[in-house]
């Protein structure tokens, strides 16, 4: 599997952002323990201080807690947490670019709905299921691709 970084941001900062796509799509639950600093780093062939630093990140923002010499775990409440601030993100920076685009292109809250019902469900329209929606307890909790990120694109926009 690539194990490729994008440029346009820190690779802490990404690994940050995984983490927030699994605690929203459900595969890591409230309690649950991340994957190690020293897995994580072994996997993806980065510093474990990178993978520190993006763990902190989520101790700071009171998602995850440290328990020391037990690892990370998910704070209880950090979902809901999560989606409140993800909301508030979406409709203040990509709402309006997706609604200036809907009206540019004249479309009909029908054909929105439409087209929304005849594509398949994506991780956004609930919690995960399968093999990756288990208990995270280091590797046995990667996901059907093989990875402990899941695939590396997590977080990023559908590529059309």
């Amino acid at each position: 599997m690539d194990r490729e970084w994008n440029d346009s941001q820190p690779i802490y900062r990404q690994l940050r952002d995984r983490v927030v796509v699994m605690i929203l799509d459900g595969v890591l639950k409230e309690g649950d323990a991340l994957p190690s600093v020293r897995y994580v780093a072994a996997e993806y062939r980065v510093n474990p201080l990178t993978v520190l630093k993006g763990y902190q990140e989520l101790v700071d923002e009171q998602l995850v807690e440290s328990r020391r010499g037990r690892g990370m775990f998910v704070n209880a409440g950090a979902r809901n947490l999560l989606l409140q601030g993800e909301r508030q993100r979406f409709l203040a920076e990509e709402w309006p670019r997706v609604y200036a685009t809907i009206r540019r292109l004249g479309l009909k809250a029908e054909e929105l709905v439409k087209a929304g019902a005849i594509r398949p469900a994506g991780p956004a329209s609930g919690p995960a299921s399968g093999p990756a929606s288990g208990p995270a307890s280091g590797p046995a909790s990667e996901s059907a691709s093989g990875s402990v990120f899941g695939p590396d694109n997590a977080g990023e926009e559908p590529k059309s």
